[in-house]
């Protein structure tokens, strides 16, 4: 494949802002996309995936690079990806023989899957033997998982639809709203987005408001929201009746959660801002079903979020740990007796997951709940992201 200087001094900038200004990658990359609109589908593809893998291996890639010069750094990936170098200022001086010799002699998991030796440790001592594969899948490229929104067309529906588009698509087992791209692209230009039969949503994450069993007429709150995704999920799983609170301290991100409603054609969600203490404990006992999505590691998410591996650090995720806790402790009330409340993470660590959810039942505020069942879903046992679900009931006293 032939380089052209302006798509890997994009790259470039890209991976300057992410490491050396601390930006988020998903952020860096969208923006560098939109600043040149002659660049076409290839181009832009090319960015992506290249800035992508850079922020993917960046530990291995400064390991076997001759220097931390960034053309150095990108021309060792292209090396590694099995490219020849073209005969350019910035690659002189290196030996693609060098790099791949020094690449062979690497013994060490954590340089070889390019994760930080805390975290290395860290997955090794809480998942065991389980940890090598997990983390090798999790170094993967993630596929592009839809969800179909059932209150405008169904699966097949959408799978026809696309295909005339040319875009092929499968449903994965198991997953009764999902379809999964069989190649990647930008799917939101499709008109089928912008007519709301679709979200982006991976296929682990789909489960989480499966696990809530809504029923139509329900009064549901999905109390840590974000920008919406499980809401939705949500209120087409209750065919749009019945009432959804979605609730968020950040008020920004609540915005995005009016929007997409209006596009799937959902009008029972009321997004609702987390003032403090008092709005949790105006809606105690009042909800049939309460849906807890907590902050978390997101070490589930590495496929789609390489970056998060360079921002976290053990203390971070200590700081996580106790604001989960918090959360179960403190929204867990809004649940009427008889209701379920689900605890949800994007993470694979036991000491985010059921050990969270044990602490919280041995606790005063859990004595009145029981678990129902728990699901560890690992990304190299699903294929998909990995996450934690524990369906949680309120005992009728």
């Amino acid at each position: 494949m032939k380089l052209f200087t302006n798509t890997v001094s994009a790259v470039i900038e890209a991976i300057d802002e992410i490491f050396n200004r601390n930006r988020y990658a998903d952020k860096v990359i969208e923006r560098i996309l939109k600043s040149n609109p002659k660049w076409g589908a290839r181009d832009r593809g090319f960015i992506a995936e290249s800035a992508y893998e850079m922020v993917r291996w960046w530990r291995l890639l400064n390991e076997v690079s001759p220097s931390d010069d960034l053309y150095h750094l990108f021309g060792t990936y292209w090396v590694l990806q099995g490219n020849e170098l073209p005969d350019w200022r910035e690659f002189k001086g290196m030996d693609p023989k060098f790099i791949l010799a020094k690449y062979d002699r690497i013994r060490e998991r954590a340089i070889l899957q390019s994760i930080p030796d805390w975290l290395d440790d860290m997955g090794a001592e809480q998942l065991g033997e389980k940890w090598e594969k997990e983390i090798e899948t999790l170094n993967q490229e993630a596929d592009v998982v839809l969800r179909v929104n059932t209150l405008k067309v169904t699966r097949e529906q959408l799978m026809n639809r696309l295909a005339e588009d040319g875009i092929e698509s499968f449903a994965p087992k198991g997953y009764k709203d999902a379809l999964v791209l069989a190649k990647r692209q930008n799917i939101f230009k499709n008109p089928a987005f912008k007519e709301g039969l679709f979200e982006i949503q991976d296929a682990s994450s789909q489960l989480v408001a499966a696990a809530l069993e809504v029923e139509p007429g329900m009064r549901v709150i999905d109390a840590c929201a974000g920008s919406g995704g499980k809401s939705l999920h949500l209120a087409a799983l209750m065919q749009n009746k019945g009432r959804i609170l979605s609730m968020d301290v950040e008020e920004w991100k609540l915005k995005n959660t009016k929007l997409r409603a209006r596009r799937n054609g959902i009008s029972i969600i009321e997004p609702k801002v987390i003032e403090g203490n008092k709005t949790i404990k105006r809606l105690k006992e009042s909800a049939d079903r309460v849906l807890l999505d907590v902050p978390c590691s997101g070490l589930g998410v590495l496929k789609r979020n390489p970056d998060t591996k360079w921002k976290l650090t053990p203390e971070s995720i200590e700081k996580v740990q106790a604001i989960q806790q918090e959360i179960l402790q403190n929204y867990a009330g809004m649940v009427k007796p008889g209701g379920l409340l689900v605890y949800a993470t994007c993470s694979i660590l036991p000491t985010e997951n059921q050990m969270q959810v044990e602490k919280f039942l041995a606790s005063p505020n859990g004595k009145n709940f029981e678990l129902v069942e728990d699901q560890k879903v690992l990304a190299q046992e699903s294929g998909y992201d990995g996450f934690y679900i524990a369906k949680i009931k309120r005992k009728i006293i």
